[in-house]
């Protein structure tokens, strides 16, 4: 190339803003081992597809004013609170609750109940991607939800994982550190739970920001 010629500037790599979200995982205990519900994401969605997840999705405007039968225990909305403020908090909740009923047929009541709701952790998607969530994640044991296990059909393969049985799948990296995350989070003594999400420990893993 000549000395001359005029240089090509590389556009500079946008980075896509996070969208809020949050998922959740319904968990029962067989044989004193945890199951979870996950379903596979289909090959043509555009958000980790053929990978195994919670149900889950971003917060939807509707979301900041839905109306809710009791509020998040004060822990949990401690913790939802890091970084954003009460509103969000509550529509962070909403989510995970209006999620699990488009997507599992599964409820938290009309309107939600969301004292039952137990702060899990927190996944960021790295820059650079054109689609990217910074996506909480919530735990409630079954007893609290009702229904029948059905959904909208955008997960398939909807079933209840166990522990052992999940962590052997080719997951998809925020997927595998959740589980690893809840394995160790049940395997505290309940007053410790709630310490432990307090002082989160942050974790950056090929590009993903996790606490």
């Amino acid at each position: 190339m000549p000395d001359d010629a005029p240089l090509i500037a590389e556009p500079p790599i946008r980075t896509v803003r996070a969208k809020h979200a949050a998922s959740l995982i319904v968990l029962r205990f067989h044989n004193d081992e945890p199951h979870m519900l996950m379903g596979m994401r289909g090959a043509k969605h555009r958000f980790m597809p053929n990978r195994l997840v919670f149900p889950g999705g971003r917060v939807d405007r509707a979301d900041l004013t839905a109306p809710f039968a009791t509020p998040l225990s004060p822990a949990t909305e401690k913790a939802l609170r890091k970084n954003t403020n009460v509103a969000l908090a509550h529509a962070l909740a909403a989510a995970a609750a209006r999620e699990l009923l488009e997507e599992t047929g599964l409820s938290l009541g009309t309107p939600p109940r969301l004292d039952a709701l137990h702060y899990l952790a927190r996944a960021v998607t790295p820059p650079g991607l054109p689609i990217r969530f910074n996506a909480r994640f919530l735990v409630v044991e079954e007893q609290h939800v009702s229904g029948q296990l059905g959904g909208d059909g955008e997960l398939e393969e909807l079933r209840f994982y166990g522990m052992t049985e999940a962590l052997a799948l080719q997951l998809a990296l925020p997927t595998r550190r959740v589980l690893e995350r809840l394995k160790s989070w049940l395997a505290l003594p309940q007053a410790k739970r709630n310490e432990q999400i307090q002082t989160p420990v942050l974790l950056r893993d090929r590009g993903w920001l996790m606490e």
